[in-house]
C-alpha cells in the first residue's frame, strides 16, 4: 500500500482529508477491505504457518517444552510478518514506479529492481513514449457525495483499439494498476480489482498537485500490471457500471460497519426488569 497526499490512518482503516474541507473520505481500498470478503487469506495464513512449524519443527519442538507462550505469540505472527514483509517491499515498488513514470530520480533498491525492469520492459513492449504517453501517476480520484476516494497508480495511452491510424493501432486512455507478487502467477487477478477500478474511473473529481479539483479524464479501458521479478502481464479489468455497483455495495457495508456501535444493551426479562425498576425507585 502506498502513501498517497491526504490518506492517513484511523482505527477503522485509511481516510483522506478532503483538501477542500468537509468530512474525510474512505479510502477504496479500505472499502474492499472491510466491505468484500477474503476468502483466500485464511487458507494462505494456515499454510504459512504450517510450513513454518514443519521446516523449523526441531526448534517448534524444543521451545514447546520450555517456552511454549513465546512461542505461540511468534507462530502467531508468522502471516502478519509476512504480510508486512510484502506490503513493504509492494510499497517501494510501487514509489518506484512513480518515480520512473515521471522520469525523476529514484533510490537505489536492490529487491525492487527485477520489478522495475519489468515494468520497462512492459514499456517497450507496448510502445510507451514515457514524455507523452503518461498522462498521470498516483493521482488521487475523489467522489464527496458518495464519501470516498482513492488514488490511481497510472493513466497511460496505450495502442489498443483496433481502429487503426496510418496502419497502427490506435491509442486508448487506460487506468491501471499496479499489483506485485512474488509467488502468484502474473496473469492471476481477484475479482474485487474490477471495483477498485471502476470505484477510480466513476469519481467525481481528480485532485490536482495545487489541491484544486480536475475533471475526471475519459478513461477508457482500466487494467491490472501485474508486476513479478521474472515476468509481467497487462490484464484488462471490467471496470464498468456493473462493477461500480458492486463497489457501492461494499462502500454501504463499511460505512454502516464503521459507525455502527460496538456494543449493545441486553434486554432484560419481564421479571428481570421490574426488579430493576423497583431497585431504581427506592
Amino acid at each position: 500500500m502506498t502513501d498517497p497526499r491526504h490518506a492517513h490512518d484511523t482505527d477503522n482503516g485509511r481516510y483522506y482529508t478532503d483538501p477542500a474541507g468537509g468530512p474525510d473520505l474512505v479510502s477504496v481500498t479500505n472499502v474492499l477491505s472491510a466491505g468484500v470478503a477474503k476468502f483466500a487469506l485464511v487458507p494462505w495464513a494456515v499454510k504459512l504457518t504450517a510450513e513454518h512449524c514443519v521446516d523449523n519443527r526441531l526448534e517448534v519442538a524444543r521451545r514447546a517444552l520450555k517456552d511454549r507462550e513465546q512461542l505461540l505469540k511468534d507462530i502467531k505472527k508468522v502471516h502478519r510478518d509476512a504480510r508486512d514483509t510484502a506490503a513493504d517491499l509492494g510499497t517501494r515498488i510501487h514509489h518506484r514506479a512513480e518515480r520512473m513514470a515521471l522520469q525523476a530520480p529514484f533510490p537505489t533498491d536492490p529487491e525492487v529492481d527485477p520489478y522495475a525492469r519489468q515494468l520497462v520492459l512492459f514499456w517497450e513492449r507496448w510502445d510507451v513514449d514515457l514524455d507523452t504517453d503518461i498522462i498521470a501517476a498516483e493521482i488521487t480520484f475523489a467522489h464527496r457525495r458518495l464519501g470516498y476516494a482513492g488514488t490511481g497508480d497510472l493513466m497511460t495511452l496505450l495502442r489498443t483499439s483496433w481502429r487503426r491510424v496510418r496502419g497502427r493501432r490506435a491509442k486508448q486512455l487506460w487506468l491501471v494498476d499496479y499489483k506485485t507478487s512474488a509467488k502468484r502467477p502474473a496473469t492471476s487477478v481477484y475479482p474485487e480489482n474490477a471495483m477498485q477500478l471502476a470505484a477510480l474511473r466513476y469519481a467525481e473529481v481528480v485532485w490536482l498537485p495545487d489541491d484544486t479539483d480536475g475533471p475526471v479524464p475519459g478513461i477508457q479501458r482500466t487494467g491490472v500490471l501485474n508486476l513479478r521479478q521474472r515476468s509481467h502481464a497487462l490484464v484488462p479489468m471490467p471496470g464498468d457500471r456493473r462493477a461500480f455497483r458492486a463497489f457501492r455495495g461494499a462502500l454501504e457495508t463499511t460505512k454502516w460497519l464503521h459507525s455502527a456501535p460496538t456494543a449493545y444493551p441486553a434486554l432484560l426479562p419481564p421479571a428481570a426488569e421490574k426488579q430493576a425498576t423497583n431497585r431504581k425507585a427506592a
